[in-house]
Formats: structure tokens, sequence, C-alpha cells
């Protein structure tokens, strides 16, 4: 049952994030806690290694149609795993409480900035 659920939430994940270009972890997380029942930062790591399929196979793609700036992606690419060393060490020594709300207030965060920015979208037409 566990392994059902797992390649409907991929799929579903992997589908959502392609077609409205979110992260995968805002995606993945939340279902891999509700859906297959894992603690937060087992979420978080399961999702960390899915990421890194996702994205390389959307960042494939997506350079075929020319959307790609590869100078900013390797800057992003080289610096990036210092925050992730960070994030990680934080991960491991806060309360899953905390990791909880602190991810739903980035979820909130997020969407609340693209809403922001859809209704100025909107309005300048």
């Amino acid at each position: 049952m566990n392994e059902l659920l797992a390649v409907l939430v991929a799929i579903a994940g992997g589908l959502a994030g392609g077609l409205v270009g979110v992260g995968g972890g805002i995606l993945f997380v939340p279902a891999l806690t509700i859906f297959l029942g894992l603690t937060q930062v087992e979420a978080e790591s399961t999702s960390l290694l899915m990421i890194v399929i996702v994205a390389l196979v959307g960042a494939i793609r997506q350079n075929g149609y020319g959307n790609v700036r590869i100078r900013e992606a390797m800057v992003i690419a080289v610096l990036s795993p210092l925050g992730v060393l960070a994030g990680v060490a934080i991960a491991n020594n806060v309360s899953e409480r905390l990791l909880q709300l602190t991810f739903a207030a980035l979820a909130l965060f997020m969407a609340a900035q693209l809403v922001r920015r859809a209704s100025r979208a909107g309005s300048a037409r």
C-alpha cells in the first residue's frame, strides 16, 4: 500500500511541479508526511533526494527551450551546498514541531508572494 501511495505522490508532485514550476519540496514534503506518515525530517531528507532527480529532468527539458540561465545556475549550484549543510545541522537540532511550523510558514509566505505577483500581473493587462 505504501508503495502505491509513493508512486501516486511522485506522479502528482512531478506533474504539479512541472506545470506550475514550484519547488518539489513544497509539494513533496507535505505529501510524504500526510500520506506516507514520514516524520518532518524524514520527509525533508527524502524530498531532497527526489528533487535532485526531478530538477535535473526539468532543467534538461527547459534548457532545450532556452529557459535556463547557466551562469546563474552554476553560481547557485556551487554555493547552495553551504546552505544545505547549515540547514541539515539546524534541522537535526530543533524539535519536529518547530520544523513543521517553520515549513508551514514558508509555504504560506511563498503562496502569498505568488498570489501577489499574479494579482499585479492581472491588473497590468
